[in-house]
């Protein structure tokens, strides 16, 4: 029985029980239920209209007591091998659903070249929603989800700058499927192209990278998503010597459930010991351990920028991973300047880079020592500066 209000019996968490004990019987084994499975059991006999009485209770602990003399089933190496081959099997059914999904990718592609990149921008939403869902069907779902958001970036640039990122965003698309059928194991090309793999398979990874060291909330980025999810991104930067110097966490939640309270704050300062994704530049990360600072630390200095080219870090990254839509980078000294149109921009020595959005009023000329921000390759998105006032935070 199942707390779920299914009609149906065996409900979907029975039948994936059933499953998983077909596939691995080993990881079940007998044990006492707890307390709380012998609570409910005895709310539902209530519940049913049959009072619960000792005897009731009785024959729950009874069921236990049997439970633990039955003898374990046997996992005779026939029955691995079996397991195993129908692992294999699916694997390569996944692999093989996949390919032709990347193979309809291609077509469409095509396609959008052939009609031309203003009809694909003017119908953008349309044309990607039907694609996505043919990647869904080929078990392709995280390229789904990149393919069916991509309108919603491109319609947040300028009308005159949406040509140019529809080019980018279809190269990458074809880069990363690419890339996909020279390695499809690939942890970092199957995180892309397929789905992520869960935080205790990454926490149980030993070849995750692991980085301990003070970390500083730059901001947050609430979205919502075409599937009904609302993602949370917030960045964080590594103010010590050691690399990544930025971290991503990710974490998603039903869009029904309402706005949820952040974890962090911006500008908030914690040490903490984070499990990277494996990839080529280690961005995306999950906290494995964490401890407050308190009042008697966290007053590191901010890392100055690498290169006097601030573009220099993003193009390193696109080198690592070109499929990569945006990476974070540090910026030099400089200032936030307005044209005669009203966009903002980023003016620094030998460098002026367009600003995604509005920025506060009182930002506009103030002289920043260093900030930090994301980079998509056509506007800057602005996290955190350090000023002559301050820290001031853009994104949060």
């Amino acid at each position: 029985k199942c707390t779920c209000p299914s009609r149906k019996f065996p409900c979907k968490h029975g039948l994936a029980l059933m499953w998983m004990h077909t596939d691995d019987a080993g990881a079940f084994a007998p044990a006492e239920p707890p307390a709380w499975v012998l609570d409910w059991m005895s709310r539902r006999r209530r519940a049913g209209g049959a009072a619960a009485t000792p005897k009731a209770e009785g024959e729950a602990k009874s069921m236990a007591a049997a439970s633990e003399t039955a003898a374990p089933p046997e996992l005779d190496p026939a029955a691995a091998a079996r397991r195993q081959a129908s692992a294999e099997k699916r694997a390569a059914d996944t692999r093989r659903q996949v390919a032709a999904g990347l193979d309809d990718l291609d077509l469409w592609i095509a396609d959008q070249l052939r009609t031309g990149l203003a009809a694909f921008v003017a119908e953008a939403p349309d044309r990607c929603r039907r694609i996505a869902a043919r990647l869904v069907d080929a078990k392709a779902g995280a390229l789904a989800s990149r393919v069916d958001e991509a309108p919603a970036r491109l319609l947040a640039l300028p009308s005159e700058a949406r040509i140019d990122a529809a080019i980018a965003e279809l190269g990458k698309l074809t880069l990363a499927a690419r890339a996909w059928r020279a390695a499809p194991d690939d942890p970092e090309l199957r995180r892309e192209v397929v789905s992520t793999e869960s935080r205790e398979d990454l926490l149980a990874n030993p070849d995750a990278p692991r980085t301990r060291a003070v970390w500083e909330v730059l901001g947050e980025r609430v979205s919502a998503r075409r599937d009904g999810l609302v993602s949370v991104a917030t960045w964080l930067m590594n103010l010590g010597a050691d690399r990544p110097r930025f971290a991503l966490l990710m974490d998603f939640f039903p869009a029904s459930a309402g706005r949820r309270s952040g974890a962090f704050a911006p500008g908030q300062r914690f040490e903490a010991e984070l499990v990277f994704y494996p990839a080529r530049a280690p961005l995306r990360a999950v906290v494995a351990e964490r401890r407050d600072l308190g009042e008697a630390g966290g007053d590191e200095a901010w890392p100055a920028a690498p290169d006097a080219d601030p573009l220099a870090a993003y193009a390193r990254e696109l080198m690592a991973s070109p499929w990569r839509l945006e990476a974070p980078i540090l910026l030099p000294s400089g200032r936030i300047a307005e044209d005669a149109a009203g966009r903002a921009w980023w003016v620094a020595e030998g460098v002026t880079l367009p600003l995604e959005g509005g920025v506060p009023p009182f930002a506009l000329g103030v002289e920043f020592a260093g900030a930090a921000g994301v980079w998509n390759g056509a506007r800057l998105r602005l996290l955190a500066g350090q000023s002559d006032w301050g820290r001031l935070a853009f994104d949060g």
